[in-house]
């Protein structure tokens, strides 16, 4: 794959955990279905753009495993789950997601992906506790990966 391939991937990704966090969050708040919800989503937005595989492993991956991913999450956090913004809860269980399932993805993109996201779409300073929070997790889930980048 070269650059620009590479490049156009990261950005059709980029879209897809873009969609993906606003779908989640849907699927938090008012409990629909993923499958209802990826319907909708396709026919709201125009994914040509969009890695709709990526978006659908996030869509179905993260409410098959929502309770594992909080009881990862539980320890690593300052207060109990269900007091955290509910931006804050999705884009910290799509970090966790990526971290455990998407071993082809670097820790410092998913991180980084995280925090962007979270300034988008969260309360003034989440980003600085997703980041903590998804940086202290990588330490942990890609230990080998972390420390060879240091």
């Amino acid at each position: 794959m070269n650059k620009s391939q590479r490049n156009s991937l990261a950005a059709e990704r980029r879209k897809a955990r873009h969609y993906g966090m606003q779908a989640l969050y849907q699927w938090h708040m008012a409990g629909a279905s993923p499958g209802e919800i990826e319907v909708e989503f396709l026919e709201a937005y125009d994914f040509s753009h969009v890695d709709r595989a990526y978006f659908r492993a996030l869509v179905y991956g993260i409410p098959a495993c929502a309770d594992r991913l909080d009881e990862q999450l539980a320890p690593l956090l300052d207060r109990d789950i269900d007091e955290l913004d509910p931006i804050e809860r999705t884009l910290l269980r799509m970090g966790i997601y990526e971290l455990n399932e998407r071993e082809d993805v670097p820790y410092k993109v998913v991180i980084s992906e995280g925090v962007a996201l979270a300034k988008k779409f969260g309360a003034t300073d989440s980003h600085k506790y997703v980041n903590g929070v998804l940086d202290t997790a990588a330490r942990q889930l890609r230990k080998l990966e972390v420390d060879a980048a240091r």
